[in-house]
């Protein structure tokens, strides 16, 4: 129903109700008794359209005209204000309420994302000064002199690399994680044997695990496992997985790889250790960028602070799922599904 007819309507309502108090006042006082007929219509007519004309125009064009105003000072300029204005004091407390509800869902996004700049900004930060604190102290020592002393050139120029290695290796985690966000990303998918990938990926990390003396385990008698989905992603999540365990693993521990079918054409692929485990609370932000839980070690152990992050992604553009499972003190699981092929 229009604005028009609503006032209209209202207008009518107001006109009558105001007419038959003026006729019931005139009654009891005995006004009626001293005129004619032809007059008490008259003044009837009269009373009737004269209220309702005022009742009108203050509806339409005096009490419409505030509550624009007001929804122009309340309202983005975005927002078409004829068509949320009515005189209907209902439906004007519903779209404020509506509006509040929804800006207010608005303004709590917008703090989220800024909290969510300011902890990537203050963490990328972090991560990047000390890999460049730690290469300018040495490099700028051997300017000073250090060069010609071959007792320690060689050895800071190696600390050097190491420090250079590692801001590469964190702005390449962070060019991949953007191509993984983008839309553009294309996974290339095709069919291969999981059980291929993963051993490549424990020769791949085996002298790093052989330091804090951890078995890597596959418990699978099946020697091949085909999936169809993209290999070099899938091995960059095989990676990243068995890499946390091993870094954040107990001397003398386990990792162990697992494949289930989960359902026909599924499987679930865990890998678990029994490390120090993570505790609940940091459940929810553990695939955020650069976080790290407190019981995780020092950032001394290295790496981007990327890794969880890149997983998650890259299972995500699969459309599959990826779980984790934690006891503190105890261990730490991660799960993930695939499709699987004949």
């Amino acid at each position: 129903m229009g604005f028009f007819n609503k006032s209209f309507f209202q207008s009518l309502i107001l006109a009558f109700s105001i007419s038959i108090a003026s006729f019931l006042l005139l009654f009891f006082i005995g006004f009626f008794q001293k005129i004619d007929v032809n007059f008490f219509w008259i003044y009837a007519l009269s009373l009737f359209v004269f209220s309702f004309l005022i009742n009108y125009c203050f509806l339409e064009y005096f009490l419409l005209k505030k509550i624009k105003k007001l929804y122009k000072e309340l309202l983005p300029k975005s927002i078409k204000v004829d068509e949320l204005v009515s005189t209907d004091m209902d439906e004007l407390v519903e779209n404020l309420k509506n509006y509040s509800k929804n800006n207010q869902t608005q303004i709590k996004s917008m703090k989220d994302k800024e909290n969510f700049r300011k902890d990537f900004i203050g963490n990328l930060a972090h991560e990047l000064k000390t890999p460049l604190f730690t290469s300018q102290s040495y490099l700028l020592t051997l300017i000073d002199g250090a060069l010609k002393d071959d007792k320690v050139n060689l050895k800071y120029l190696k600390i050097a690399e190491k420090a250079i290695e590692r801001l590469i290796f964190i702005v390449k985690d962070l060019d991949l994680i953007t191509k993984l966000e983008s839309e553009n990303m294309n996974l290339e998918k095709s069919k291969f044997n999981l059980i291929s990938v993963v051993d490549n990926v424990f020769e791949m990390l085996e002298i790093q695990a052989n330091k804090k003396n951890i078995s890597m385990l596959m418990d699978s008698k099946i020697p091949v496992v085909n999936i169809y989905a993209d290999q070099e992603k899938i091995h960059q999540v095989l990676t990243n997985l068995i890499e946390n365990s091993i870094k954040y693993g107990k001397q003398d521990g386990t990792t162990e790889i697992s494949i289930e079918d989960l359902v026909d054409d599924k499987l679930i692929i865990r890998i678990t250790d029994n490390g120090n485990g993570i505790k609940m609370e940091n459940f929810e932000r553990l695939f955020e960028r650069f976080y790290r839980v407190e019981n995780s070690g020092s950032r001394s152990t290295g790496g981007s602070g990327l890794g969880l992050a890149i997983v998650k992604h890259i299972i995500d553009a699969h459309n599959e799922k990826i779980y984790v499972e934690s006891d503190f003190g105890v261990g730490s699981e991660f799960s993930f599904t695939l499709e699987k092929t004949n």
